[in-house]
């Protein structure tokens, strides 16, 4: 069985020199993986095309580095690969102003996955590779291709030591090593440049319209499935606490939700906040998930909340009954939004 771009063949074939044979017909083999370290890039075939950045979001702009290198690629017949770092670099290089995430690694790659990219190299970021020169990272990159036929970066990339490498550097490296350079302008929405810094600023004031229409699609959250007090089941609405892997919270409050989970789509009852009612003044925010006639158990599994619609603020009942009724009632709602 092969995975290749999202779909799974069975085959039966005879395998030689890493060619396929299937009856009297040959096929080059393509194993699709992701590689973790830049040497890996030597097992690729065909000359290169990298689109590199952080993708932090993988919003429209960032699928215009994605896309172009991509098509070029297609057009000379040539690889493309999806170069991206984790964890996030501010992280590593001042963790005290690192900002929350769009998308942690794994919703990323996801999402990276959706636009149909075959190969993608994920670049551990730590002190060490933070301290390479830019010089030094893109020979590592010239070294091994089987050739380096192209990068494409965003119009304002910086890269290497003290992030001295930018795209007339890159520039001057690609006339030197004998390859192109494609720098992608910005692009805007309404009038305004799309970044993932603007796009967290929508998302953390709640402004989930304007965010959607940056990303080019509807504002996720991926997080996995942790263990709770079971107080929502004790009143009769069991909820899915999520680690949400320091991703952008939107505001405080109840929505009516989407959830993807094992290749399904699930209604649902996001609680948002620091649950007043039962938690005694703590200030963590929790998020929560209650989905409709539903009945699994699903710890340890990944779940991609897409808000829909914001019900109403958090609050604290005085009685936990109160606060079941008030479920209901939110509950009710979202079956009406859905005619569930």
């Amino acid at each position: 069985m092969y995975y290749y771009s999202g779909l799974v063949i069975r085959i039966s074939f005879v395998i030689r020199n890493s060619s396929l044979v299937i009856g009297n017909s040959l096929f080059v083999i393509v194993f699709v993986k992701t590689l973790r370290s830049i040497s890996e890039l030597s097992r690729l075939p065909g000359s290169l095309f990298l689109a590199i950045g952080v993708f932090d979001g993988v919003h429209r702009g960032h699928e215009a580095v994605i896309a172009t290198s991509a098509g070029h690629a297609q057009a000379q017949n040539g690889t493309p690969v999806v170069v991206t770092f984790d964890p996030h670099p501010m992280k590593v290089l001042r963790p005290q102003d690192a900002p929350h995430l769009l998308t942690a690694t794994q919703h990323k790659v996801a999402l990276i996955r959706k636009l149909g990219v075959a190969h993608l190299l994920i670049i551990t970021f730590d002190k060490q590779f933070a301290a390479t020169e830019p010089e030094d990272f893109v020979k590592e990159l010239v070294t091994h291709s089987r050739p380096l036929r192209e990068i494409c970066v965003g119009h304002e990339w910086s890269f290497g030591r003290s992030r001295r490498g930018n795209l007339s550097l890159l520039k001057n490296l690609g006339t030197q090593f004998g390859f192109d350079v494609i720098g992608i302008p910005p692009v805007k929405v309404n009038g305004k440049v799309v970044s993932s810094t603007a796009i967290r600023q929508a998302v953390e004031t709640g402004d989930l319209a304007k965010a959607a229409e940056m990303l080019g699609r509807e504002y996720t959250i991926l997080g996995t499935v942790v263990r709770g007090d079971n107080l929502g089941k004790k009143i009769g609405f069991p909820t899915a606490n999520l680690s949400a892997h320091s991703e952008q919270f939107p505001p405080n409050g109840v929505y009516v939700a989407e959830a993807a989970l094992d290749g399904r789509i699930y209604t649902g009852v996001v609680n948002l906040g620091c649950r007043p009612t039962v938690s005694s003044g703590k200030s963590e925010r929790i998020l929560e998930v209650h989905l409709l006639d539903f009945d699994r158990d699903i710890y340890g599994k990944d779940i991609e909340v897409r808000f829909i619609r914001y019900l109403r603020p958090e609050r604290k009942f005085d009685r936990l009954d109160a606060l079941a009724r008030q479920i209901e009632r939110d509950v009710r709602q979202a079956r009406e939004l859905f005619a569930i």
